[in-house]
């Protein structure tokens, strides 16, 4: 699965048939829904998406997280992986492309910011009991059972808190 690193070359780009190296990690959940958007732009089903595409669909995202995106800068990220300057992107060119841009330092630090929302007591992982303080706090009235399945979610070491990475997987790729 994707959780396994991979020992080696250090970031270098190999030919492998599926998984290309992701900037950021996806679980497979994330996977089928950036597989949907890119259907959804893929207007004639080639299998390519157009950049322009790509760039209004960032953008979206992008500014929904309160973030700016820089167009100069995204450019520079689909031109990187477009098929040999054809200003088109297949899915894995895509996902990377996805990818590079939510391991981006000014998204972290947007959600840096909400995270410590959630960090009551600043243990660098959000708890059952931290979720429970601020949905009372801003008067949510969610079930234990709620809060918790919240946090299986989130969860994908399986340690039963969100750690920073957790917690921005599941705010950049949810509805």
């Amino acid at each position: 699965q994707a959780s396994s690193s991979e020992g080696g070359a250090g970031g270098a780009r190999s030919p492998t048939t599926e998984e290309p190296a992701l900037a950021f990690p996806v679980t497979e959940q994330q996977r089928r829904e950036l597989r949907e958007v890119f259907e959804l732009f893929d207007c004639d089903g080639s299998g390519l998406m157009d950049t322009l595409s790509v760039f209004s669909f960032w953008q979206i995202t992008v500014k929904a997280l309160g973030c700016e995106l820089r167009k100069e800068e995204m450019r520079r990220i689909i031109s990187e992986f477009s098929e040999e300057g054809s200003g088109k992107l297949n899915f894995k060119s895509f996902l990377q492309v996805m990818t590079q841009k939510m391991a981006e330092p000014c998204l972290e630090k947007e959600v840096w910011k909400a995270f410590k929302v959630f960090d009551c007591d600043g243990t660098g992982k959000i708890s059952f009991e931290n979720l429970k303080v601020v949905a009372s706090e801003v008067g949510e009235e969610i079930t234990d059972e709620e809060l918790q399945e919240m946090i299986d979610e989130a969860d994908v070491d399986g340690d039963g808190e969100v750690n920073r990475q957790e917690f921005l997987r599941i705010l950049t790729l949810t509805d």
